[in-house]
């Protein structure tokens, strides 16, 4: 072999990298979590950009910011549910955007669980048994019947005084009506927290919204605007902000384009299995936002966790906010 073939095959180079090793956890001593999560940041891979992520969430507590947590409805279907209305119960939440999906399915969880079922169901079987899949979560139709009744007693009361009504008005109220300490809803309105819907339509309740002003109340109404401008002032006149978007679509871009007002957000952290090939919002990367101005440009401020968020939100949460 000549020495060009050589050195095709076998490069040399005499620079060296001021970069740490790559050292996983030896296991040598039984296992010490916190120790477990800090070798994260030199495993490589995805592990590091949740080592990145625990960092970041740290330094928003440190730096005081408000924080917002994004989810989709999918996060509640989860188990995930206890988790966020843990963040919540603990103070760790300052603003909550979620979907329609996300209400209804909490609200359901007060009174009817969900039940573990398997990806590989016979579809056409479980629509005869009235069983609706999510994943390998199978959610009896009669969770829906009990729904809608509950929700319109509901109704009656929450339009009694005021027939249009916000999105963060109803999530507050709903909240309220629920007895259940593992309910998001629950622990925002016992805890002032705002849960913010713009898409509140886009699941049960808003079918149930239809069907109750085409049966029961022509007036009553849903009225956006007024939760959007509470939403980007309250970004405006907050020092600091941070995002942790659990999911992506709507709630992730609502936290992302209110934040743009200030120039965009302090913190980010992404957790997410959307793709940037197709140029959608829900594959965009923390880098896209900062293009918008959505996000700051600061060393270190950002990352995004190319993930399944039951695998690895619950270790965030572990490591950042509750491991002493």
């Amino acid at each position: 072999m000549d020495d060009d073939s050589h050195e095709n095959v076998v490069p040399g180079s005499d620079e060296s990298l001021d970069t740490p090793d790559v050292h996983g956890y030896e296991f040598r001593d039984g296992v010490d979590f916190k120790e477990l999560l800090a070798s994260y940041a030199t495993t490589g891979f995805q592990a590091t950009a949740l080592a990145e992520a625990i960092d970041i969430a740290e330094r928003m507590q440190e730096a005081d910011a408000t924080t917002y947590l994004t989810c989709t409805s999918n996060i509640v279907s989860s188990g995930l549910r206890e988790v966020v209305a843990a963040l919540v119960r603990e103070g760790y939440v300052d603003v909550l955007i979620t979907t329609s999906g996300a209400l209804t399915e909490d609200v359901i969880k007060t009174q009817k669980p969900f039940k573990m079922g398997s990806w590989n169901a016979d579809e056409a079987a479980l629509r005869e048994q009235g069983i609706n899949r999510l994943g390998n979560i199978f959610v009896p139709s009669n969770r829906y019947v009990w729904l809608e009744e509950y929700l319109y007693d509901f109704f009656d009361d929450f339009f009694a005084e005021e027939k249009t009504r916000t999105p963060t008005a109803f999530a507050r109220e709903l909240g309220a009506t629920l007895d259940d300490e593992n309910s998001v809803l629950k622990q925002a309105s016992d805890n002032d927290v705002p849960v913010y819907c713009p898409a509140l339509t886009d699941a049960e309740v808003g079918n149930f919204l239809y069907y109750y002003r085409q049966s029961y109340d022509p007036d009553v109404d849903i009225a956006l605007l007024d939760d959007y401008e509470t939403l980007i002032e309250g970004g405006m006149d907050a020092d600091t902000t941070g995002l942790i978007a659990v999911g992506d679509g709507v709630p992730k871009h609502h936290a992302i384009m209110t934040n743009l007002f200030r120039g965009g957000a302090d913190y980010a952290i992404y957790i997410s299995t959307g793709m940037e090939g197709d140029g959608s919002l829900s594959g965009a990367p923390p880098t896209e936002a900062v293009s918008w101005g959505k996000i700051k440009d600061d060393e270190r401020n950002y990352t995004q966790i190319q993930a399944e968020a039951t695998l690895v939100f619950p270790l965030l949460v572990a490591s950042a906010f509750f491991e002493d």
